[in-house]
């Protein structure tokens, strides 16, 4: 189905998944079959078991290198970034929990597992009764927001593919009895079906009972498989993705799909494009592999006689073909990366492709930073709340945990789904309705990268993104319809309610209620229908909300956070200001590669890097000539407008990134034919050019004493001098760190 289509996890994602699930499997059979697993197995069998599985791989600790290459780039997966704690933030490992997990038995089984328990004398609601009753809101009945534009929601789930992806369980069936997660309407591991409420305005008098879900996968170390840390710990969940703000949804979060994304047809640090279309001469995404049936196809009408094949893009993140709002960014910052490494490569020959590439990849990580947290996080936080939780940046403190936890991962960030307006809007040039290409229901926009090759390229969808107005959240109008009842509709397939996999996946994830997350962050708790409406500044969400849950005790905290009021200037309530902002906080200050940090840019660059606007971006990378300076913020055409050439928004000067050879105490740097390098520190690092192999040493160094450089040189040599000796072209040798 198309869920799975953006949940199927890379190589060594798989491996992580597959590891947990088997060892977790186990253990339960285990411990359904002889209570007490120690009866039945030794410690040196349990740990045999976890070899076995791939689990004990998983929780093996790891050694940083310690290079001046490795200081100076980020690793792929973002191991090592913490030498203290190198698996902090890296891909593949679990969420940071910030208060203990809730789970119906206290270990592993996610609230309304069992749907006759009560929980302070009240039942659960349905996830998709909640999502009915007091989300869904008609298309045509929501209210707009007169400061922002879609852009600024576009921005917020871009900026999220950058930081968390939770893989779900490798099986689709379960191993005790068989259940097809895809059809069944019985709670089974990793099945957790969404059961339909009888009197369901879409589904209650069809056949279908229960919408498909399946539960995220379990993290090795956690669940089942705790005893290999010496005591049972509950279940936790995964992030796939590298936890900081580093553009890994470009680039990716593993070596392998680093690699796929590349061009090393030519050493420019190039990343791949699309070899059979453009857009306009620009370049677009590359295609994935085909498939059959084409998830990419699902969504248009294979009737019509012009319904090519066309398949689904690929980038850094396996979302970037949700929908073609996001496919727009991804294609932008394809662009913008291949223009500043190619810009880098004028600056500096003597640079490898690799280098090039970590270059860029490092000023595209730098750039994303600062807009986030200096155009998005204000506007969302309001300005108090940015006082409170992100003060001036006062460097790198190692002791902050920056991964990304469950709450902003499974419930915070997810609070821009109320702010989604339910049409995509394609304008043309005088930023009006596309006569060719009209605007389409967001529904019709999903999964559906043929749009982008067959009906004008990016900028229609572009314009309307910068030109329509999100949706804006009030007590009322929570969720349209397009995201409540056609989410991902596919031809003749059963559409998902998003309101609903988002509560669904919170009980997953054993997050615990509202109430406990307010006292978290120090603020009011609500006991009392008096007191709830208070908070929400609403009776008719109080009402509402105890209608269902019975008591506050029991408010799922998504929906409790996304109903309370807005701060003022802001785009969130006050619990959800102290999640956002205590994530943000800690994604900045503890990355030792935030571009701030003193030594991981030169002050130049920093003073450059701080120029840097979406504004630009969009101009370099499209066919738009007048953008508002501020992409985020409402505005009339064209009196806001801005050229793209004016000199009135300020440009990035690369120049700041020239290498000077000469300037070391050890004069020049000594050149080798058929090589390029890069200076780190006392040190240059050669890289043979493609076709060429090296002999000898891949660096020299600078003594500083003597002013001398190491007398031995490396020497590149072309393939027809290859000896079994030697190893493969260097080319192949790539620094994915």
């Amino acid at each position: 189905d198309l869920l799975s289509v953006f949940k199927h996890p890379e190589a060594e994602t798989n491996a992580a998944v597959h590891a947990a699930e088997l060892m977790d499997t186990t253990v339960e059979l285990i411990r359904q079959l002889v209570y007490k697993r120690e009866k039945l197995l030794s410690g040196h069998d349990l740990s045999t078991l976890a070899e076995v599985t791939g689990c004990a791989a998983q929780l093996r600790p790891i050694k940083c290198s310690d290079t001046c290459l490795t200081e100076k780039y980020r690793s792929i997966d973002g191991t090592c970034n913490n030498r203290k704690n190198p698996l902090w933030g890296a891909a593949n490992t679990a969420y940071a929990r910030w208060l203990p997990a809730d789970y119906e038995d206290g270990f592993s089984a996610p609230k309304g597992w069992n749907q006759s328990k009560t929980y302070n004398g009240f039942s659960l609601p349905l996830v998709r009764q909640v999502s009915h009753e007091i989300l869904h809101t008609r298309n045509e009945n929501i209210s707009l927001d007169s400061s922002y534009t879609h852009m600024l929601v576009e921005w917020g789930q871009w900026i999220d593919h950058d930081m968390d992806l939770t893989p779900q369980s490798a099986s689709t069936v379960s191993f005790m009895d068989g259940t097809d997660c895809s059809h069944g309407c019985i709670n089974r591991n990793p099945c957790f079906p969404i059961q339909i409420p009888a009197g369901d305005l879409r589904l209650g008098g069809g056949t279908m009972k229960c919408m498909p879900f399946i539960r995220s996968s379990p993290a090795c170390g956690s669940g089942q498989s705790s005893f290999l840390q010496g005591q049972l710990q509950p279940r936790e969940q995964l992030n796939s993705l590298t936890s900081f703000v580093d553009g890994s949804m470009i680039y990716g979060s593993t070596a392998s799909l680093a690699r796929k994304l590349r061009n090393f047809t030519q050493a420019l640090g190039l990343l791949a494009v699309n070899q059979e279309f453009s857009d306009g001469g620009l370049p677009l995404l590359p295609f994935a592999e085909k498939k059959s049936p084409n998830p990419c196809a699902l969504t248009r009408d294979s009737c019509l006689a012009n319904a090519s094949d066309v398949p689904c893009f690929v980038a850094g993140d396996s979302r970037s073909n949700e929908h073609l709002g996001i496919q727009v960014l991804h294609t932008v910052f394809l662009r913008e990366s291949n223009r500043i490494a190619t810009t880098l490569h004028q600056l500096n020959p003597q640079w490898s492709g690799e280098i090039l590439y970590q270059e860029t990849r490092k000023v595209i990580g730098a750039y994303l930073q600062i807009i986030n947290w200096r155009d998005y996080v204000p506007k969302i936080l309001g300005p108090e709340a940015t006082e409170a939780y992100l003060p001036p940046y006062s460097g790198y403190d190692e002791s902050v945990d920056p991964r990304i936890s469950n709450v902003f991962a499974t419930a915070a960030f997810r609070f821009a789904h109320v702010t989604i307006n339910p049409f995509l809007s394609r304008l043309d040039e005088n930023f009006e309705e596309n006569p060719s290409h009209p605007s389409i229901s967001l529904h019709q926009s999903f999964f559906s990268p043929w749009r982008i090759i067959e009906e004008g390229g990016i900028d229609p969808i572009l314009r309307g993104e910068i030109f329509t107005l999100a949706k804006l959240q009030t007590a009322t109008q929570m969720m349209p319809e397009e995201l409540t009842e056609k989410l991902f509709h596919p031809k003749k397939a059963l559409s998902l309610d998003l309101a609903a996999l988002n509560l669904q996946r919170g009980r997953d994830h054993g997050l615990l209620g509202y109430n406990s997350w307010r006292r978290f962050c120090g603020l009011p708790e609500a006991h009392t229908f008096s007191d709830l409406q208070h908070i929400l500044n609403s009776s008719y969400l109080a009402h509402k909300l105890l209608k269902l849950y019975g008591t506050p005790e029991n408010i799922d905290v998504w929906i409790g956070a996304i109903a309370e009021p807005l701060l003022p200037s802001a785009r969130v309530g006050e619990l959800l200001a102290c999640l956002l902002g205590r994530q943000f906080q800690a994604l900045r200050d503890g990355d030792r590669f935030w571009w701030e940090n003193e030594g991981v840019f030169t002050p130049r660059q920093r003073e450059e890097l701080a120029k840097v606007t979406l504004f630009q971006i969009l101009c370099d990378n499209t066919h738009l000539h007048h953008l508002p300076a501020d992409v985020f913020s409402t505005s009339h055409f064209p009196s806001d407008f801005v050229s793209c050439k004016s000199s009135q928004i300020p440009r990035v000067d690369l120049a700041a990134w020239r290498e000077d050879s000469a300037d070391t105490p050890c004069g020049p740097v000594p050149l080798v034919e058929g090589a390029h390098y890069v200076q780190c520190k006392a040190s240059v690092f050669f890289e043979c050019w493609p076709g060429y192999i090296r002999e000898g040493p891949s660096s020299i160094t600078c003594n500083v004493e003597d002013r001398e450089w190491s007398t031995v040189l490396p020497v590149c040599r072309g393939k027809t001098y290859h000896r079994k000796s030697l190893g493969d072209s260097c080319i192949k040798n790539v620094m994915l760190f």
